[in-house]
């Protein structure tokens, strides 16, 4: 599967992509903000996007959003240190995962969000 990572820490860019890696996934590039994930996504068509919820200038909930009125079918894992649920549910993620991420509950996760083939 390959997956878009955005996160504006590039230190936790690093390590959600080798997490992302030991679940046995492909990491297609990392990101550092919302309005830069929108593009790659436009650009990539990744399966799925790993995406921090707060971000400067355009939050992960907003850029979710943004992603998923362009392609409704476009699955997205947010993750947060201090976000509410209920405020990341609203923004159609398929996931929801605290940080520091851990790796059993990204793989469950990404699992979930993989497509159907």
């Amino acid at each position: 599967m390959r997956v878009l990572i955005a996160d504006d820490d590039k230190g936790v860019g690093v390590s959600l992509s080798a997490l992302v890696e030991r679940c046995g996934h492909e990491v297609i590039q990392v990101v550092g903000s919302g309005f830069d994930a929108i593009q790659a996504y436009t650009r990539l068509r990744p399966d799925v996007v790993l995406m921090d919820f707060f971000m400067p200038r355009l939050n992960g909930g907003t850029a979710a959003r943004m992603i998923l009125a362009k392609d409704p079918a476009a699955k997205i894992i947010l993750i947060s240190g201090a976000a509410t649920l209920e405020k990341m549910e609203e923004a159609g993620a398929v996931a929801v995962l605290p940080k520091p991420v851990d790796l059993d509950k990204l793989y469950g996760a990404l699992t979930e969000a993989a497509p159907s083939r």
